[in-house]
């Protein structure tokens, strides 16, 4: 059985509370500047408590320094003691199942214990540059389920051709299946493996794909029962209109990919309703639901998120906080942390 949680984890509301890392680049910064603010936060977030940390394959994206994922979670997971690393996730169409399972095979031989593996079915991409990526477009996300499959068979040692993953053969890395729809929710559960849900970024089809994924859960050997974590964003600070100001920032960045424009974080402005039109404001604000975008003082984050763990019903909650200056994003991290076992 996969083993989900680690015993020193502090629980919100019986619930573990978690991290994803988008790994921006602030404007006028550096990938550098990105990879020392997610150590930085990723010790942060393991003094007080928290069960994982993950980072997120993406490609093409100037504000997004987590492209090269193994290579950062073990940068991560060397800097930390005993927080999980993982991916969240791992776009597997872009990759040669056996090239992963020997990456993270890697990885959990040097943390045992501590290596999460998540899989998304998207290119983190577009098309271009998912074809830059595989040299050919022939791999798609249709062929998802039988990667997944050939990728777990490389850790059972029953690789296809009698290729084996060597390290990986053997190991036990929780795969977990990544979804903002109902496909990947209906696959992890017919294949009994934990599923997290990208409420993020697209919070109406939440309760719809955990109501697929919990009534077609069949036990497996790596999960006797459903489990899912359920993505959220957080923006909290010492008070409500500093927060409207920090949340500025992710709604600049949600607008430019709105605009076919994807941009380096930006710095929170004063205005935002200058910046976009009527129309840009609610497409950006139904992406940002305010369900699962939950933006406050310790007071209001504290009370949206009970209802969001309430509403889901989540085993688990994993954050994001895209906010521009280090200083107020550990601040934010630190508001919830508090939080925990209160």
């Amino acid at each position: 059985m996969y083993r989900l949680t680690s015993p020193e984890t502090k629980l919100f509301h019986n619930v573990p509370l978690s991290v994803l890392d988008l790994a921006p680049i602030n404007e006028g910064s550096t990938a550098e500047q990105s990879f020392i603010n997610s150590v930085s936060l990723a010790k942060h977030v393991e003094k007080m408590g928290f069960n994982r940390y993950w980072v997120a394959e993406h490609h093409n994206m100037p504000g997004i320094a987590s492209s090269a994922t193994s290579i950062l979670i073990g940068h991560i997971a060397g800097a930390t003691k005993k927080i999980r690393v993982g991916s969240g996730g791992v776009m597997l169409p872009n990759h040669a199942p056996l090239v992963i399972a020997e990456q993270f095979g890697t990885l959990e031989s040097i943390y045992p214990g501590r290596i999460d593996l998540g899989l998304g079915r998207a290119p983190g991409s577009d098309q271009a540059t998912a074809y830059a990526l595989r040299r050919t477009l022939n791999s798609s996300a249709e062929q998802f389920p039988e990667q997944v499959e050939e990728l777990q068979a490389y850790f059972t040692g029953n690789g296809p051709m009698g290729v084996k993953a060597f390290p990986g053969e053997g190991l036990e890395i929780p795969i977990w299946l990544l979804g903002s729809s109902g496909f990947s929710a209906r696959l992890a559960a017919e294949k009994g493996l934990p599923f997290a849900f990208a409420s993020h970024f697209s919070p109406e089809y939440t309760i719809p794909a955990l109501r697929i994924y919990r009534e077609n859960f069949k036990p497996s050997p790596f999960l006797a029962k459903p489990y899912a974590m359920v993505g959220v964003n957080i923006i909290a600070a010492d008070t409500e209109e500093k927060a409207k100001w920090l949340a500025t920032s992710q709604q600049q960045q949600f607008l430019s990919l709105t605009r076919g424009n994807p941009m380096r974080l930006q710095p929170p402005i004063d205005d935002i309703d200058k910046v976009w039109t009527p129309h840009e404001r609610t497409a950006v604000e139904k992406t940002l639901d305010s369900k699962s975008t939950l933006i406050g003082d310790p007071v209001t984050v504290k009370q949206k998120l009970e209802n969001f763990i309430h509403e889901t019903n989540t085993d688990e909650v994993i954050i994001n906080s895209q906010i521009f200056h280090h200083e107020d994003r550990l601040r934010s991290f630190e508001i919830v942390g508090q939080m925990m076992g209160k």
